[in-house]
């Protein structure tokens, strides 16, 4: 046995002390890496709890500014127009029937 601890027993460890630490901060970055790539680019673990996650352009007309323009451009005549705002003003709140004060 003390054979095989020779080449230690004079000097130390050597370089191979910095194995364990370089090993470690190896898989630490490789569990990061591995979390950005899935787990923190698509909201988390409980990104389910943030509500829904709306995957529209921001510059998106919003449904009251299409309807609004397809009155504007004759697709549809006014008892539709003023039908189908009321039904868009109660789901998306906007109108004086929603609520917001």
């Amino acid at each position: 046995m003390f054979t095989l601890a020779a080449p230690w027993a004079g000097g130390g460890p050597g370089p191979w002390i910095l194995f364990v630490p370089v090993l470690w901060a190896m898989v630490v970055f490789g569990v990061v890496t591995l979390l950005r790539r899935t787990v923190w680019r698509h909201g988390g673990p409980r990104g389910h709890l943030r509500g829904p996650q709306f995957s529209a352009r921001t510059d998106a007309p919003s449904p009251i500014a299409v309807l609004g323009r397809r009155f504007a451009a004759g697709e549809i005549d006014e008892e539709e127009y003023w039908r189908r705002l009321s039904v868009l003003e109660e789901h998306f709140a906007t109108g004086p029937k929603g609520g917001a004060a």
